[in-house]
């Protein structure tokens, strides 16, 4: 036997198994843990407690200082970035809470570093932001090598036991490999035409907003444009200022403007996407997209999206423009300007669960119809779905299961201008439909409006 060729053979398979290892580029993995999952996974704590309502963790009554350590987390794949970000509570100006992180480093961990905080900074001394392995880059985790472990602080603190305690129920890690952002495919991007939808809102000029500010603030208007989008009250100016982060004096730290926005009951991360369809399901579902763009049309912004048209070009909400309103860019140049730059993102979705998708095109408003809530919802078996059009004009109204499969068709007709109701019975149905939720869409000319609804059992 020829020991040395079967070394050399041997070798060789081992280069190449390396070099691919080494080429694999590692998927995207959002990692969440809501109160439950967060109060079981504490390792260490001192001073915090669950609060009486069990909805999140907060300083034991006659504390003014705590902090809990949770159990390592693991991913499924290595990353070298990630974006931290949380929902929680701090009322007032003295009571605050702070996040930090570790990771892998050398034969152990490396200091806890400094992610963040809400609302002020409060304490004597920020924290660490940097270590050998790596960096904190104001708001987002920068590895020099790729781990598949971190860990969470949460350190919490207020100036008197009369102070309100700060409160936290959410924590998102959404981790990446930077080579996905770096092989963009744009030319890919650019083809992929998701179906038209649209949210309105009231729009937000920000350098309306104050003269002083105003620059500064694309990030609190996009979301203060959101929020307005599911009609919650407001003031974009306060919005902003609560936004600033008094470490780094900026408004656009990512997870503090999250966070600002779980002050107002959204469910908020920062997170990525990687294609326009993705954020269009977002949409679809009910969800709102910030997105963070960069050149070739702004050296950093914040935009909300607001849909698609019928041709798959998407439509933003730009506070930077006067214009700005269901604003249409170049379609390669926008996304050039976000996913060139990481496809990053504020991510909101609702606490109703509803959503109103509307393409004003050819002439048609928003307001010429409106889609009810059906009522009774949750329901079992029929529920009754009323609309209203103030035109004459072919109407269709359909029923689509959570994976979008057609479930019925109630109306596909002209009808004349006015008010409608049809019922929508699970029974009638062979072998019944299964409890879970479902979503009625009506469609008239280019205005579509979507809503879910709960089949329970």
């Amino acid at each position: 036997m020829n020991y040395k060729l079967l070394i050399n053979s041997f070798i060789f398979s081992l280069l190449v198994y390396s070099i691919f290892v080494t080429a694999q580029i590692y998927p995207d993995q959002h990692y969440v843990l809501r109160i439950d999952s967060l109060f079981a996974n504490i390792d260490i704590i001192e001073g915090i407690k669950l609060s009486d309502d069990g909805k999140s963790i907060m300083l034991e009554d006659d504390k003014t200082n705590g902090y809990v350590e949770l159990t390592p987390q693991t991913s499924d794949q290595p990353f070298n970035h990630g974006l931290p970000s949380w929902n929680g509570s701090a009322l007032g100006n003295n009571s605050s809470f702070k996040i930090q992180m570790r990771f892998p480093y050398g034969s152990g961990w490396s200091p806890w570093l400094t992610v963040g905080f809400w609302k002020n900074n409060i304490w004597a001394v920020y924290g660490t932001t940097s270590y050998g392995g790596g960096f904190i880059d104001y708001d987002y985790v920068k590895l020099y090598s790729y781990q598949n472990l971190w860990q969470f602080k949460i350190i919490m603190t207020r100036t008197s036991v009369s102070e309100p305690s700060p409160t936290i129920h959410k924590l998102s890690f959404f981790v990446s490999d930077s080579r996905t952002t770096t092989n963009a495919n744009i030319s890919q991007i650019v083809n992929d035409n998701p179906a038209a939808v649209f949210i309105p809102t009231t729009f937000i000029y920000q350098y309306g907003v104050d003269p002083v500010i105003g620059p500064s603030i694309c990030s609190p208007t996009s979301v203060a444009m959101i929020l307005k989008s599911y009609n919650i009250e407001v003031d974009p100016y306060q919005f902003a200022v609560d936004t600033r982060d008094p470490y780094y004096n900026m408004f656009g730290i990512w997870p503090r403007v999250v966070q600002n926005a779980s002050e107002f009951g959204l469910d908020g991360a920062v997170t990525r996407f990687r294609t326009w369809s993705e954020a269009q399901q977002v949409l679809v579902n009910g969800g709102r997209i910030a997105m963070s763009i960069g050149q070739p049309l702004y050296t950093g912004h914040l935009v909300m999206l607001a849909g698609f048209t019928s041709d798959g070009r998407p439509i933003v909400h730009d506070p930077a423009k006067s214009n700005g309103y269901s604003f249409i860019f170049n379609k390669t140049n926008l996304s050039e300007a976000w996913f060139k730059k990481g496809g990053v993102a504020y991510t909101f979705y609702p606490a109703d669960g509803t959503t109103s998708i509307e393409i004003p095109e050819d002439g048609l408003l928003v307001s010429e119809f409106e889609l009810f809530q059906n009522y009774p919802n949750p329901f079992n078996p029929g529920t009754i779905i009323s609309w209203q059009s103030s035109i004459s004009t072919q109407q269709t109204l359909k029923v689509f299961d959570i994976l979008g499969n057609e479930i019925a068709v109630l109306v596909d007709e002209y009808l004349p201008a006015g008010k409608y109701s049809v019922e929508f019975n699970s029974s009638t149905f062979h072998n019944n439909l299964p409890s879970g939720i479902y979503f009625y869409q009506l469609r008239v000319g280019e205005f579509s409006s979507v809503k879910k609804m709960n089949l329970v059992k």
